[in-house]
């Protein structure tokens, strides 16, 4: 087996006319994505509502989550982590629009 190295900030488009979801590595229990935002957010209306847990790092850029059941919003800068549990309904409702915001996702699924 060769090993690579890769880089979270290699092969971004400069245009993303919607939110860019890339799978950097899986297992049977375990997905890691990169998601690259270029000012995107939620529509209104919709929320995401996973069946897995997620853990949540912001690399690049900024970003505001909203929770259904929080009144304050989570307002995200590089560094900032976040787990999300299963079946907690949130959006994202803001992204930085003068730069890529690069979040990197781990999803727990066979959890």
């Amino acid at each position: 087996m060769k090993l690579q190295t890769k880089n979270l900030f290699d092969e971004i488009p400069t245009e993303l006319k919607e939110e860019l979801f890339q799978t950097v590595a899986k297992s049977s229990s375990v997905t890691i994505e990169r998601i690259v935002s270029g000012g995107h957010i939620t529509p209104q209306g919709q929320w995401y509502d996973q069946e897995w847990d997620e853990w949540v790092l912001l690399i690049s850029g900024s970003a505001t989550l909203r929770f259904e059941k929080e009144e304050n919003l989570h307002h995200l800068k590089p560094g900032d982590h976040i787990m999300i549990p299963a079946g907690c309904r949130h959006r994202v409702e803001q992204t930085d629009n003068s730069r890529k915001t690069i979040w990197l996702a781990v999803n727990f699924i066979g959890s």
